[in-house]
């Protein structure tokens, strides 16, 4: 068992692979296996409406593939800690 921010980081990978590649390419994330990855691994993203998940797709895809790579996804989190940090901060 590795130390605490390995696992974090595996868990980040395996999540992105959990539910990518169920439609299409198996390293993006089409907009419905987003929307499934956000609604059941974010609190959240329970009560995200469709709309809203098609709003954070076209966020997430910067070359306007109309999926989400891993270094989109990376981008993400990124943007998730952030705000996780200024949360516990305040």
């Amino acid at each position: 068992m590795g130390m605490p921010l390995d696992q974090a980081i595996s868990l980040l990978v395996a999540i992105f692979h959990k539910y990518s590649g169920r439609e299409g390419d198996e390293n993006t994330l089409s907009k419905k296996e987003l929307r499934e990855l956000v609604q059941k691994e974010l609190t959240p993203g329970e009560k995200m409406k469709d709309a809203e998940v098609a709003e954070l797709m076209d966020e997430l895809d910067q070359n306007k593939d109309q999926v989400v790579n891993f270094q989109e996804y990376v981008t993400f989190l990124g943007a998730l800690a952030m705000i996780c940090n200024e949360l516990l901060r305040d």
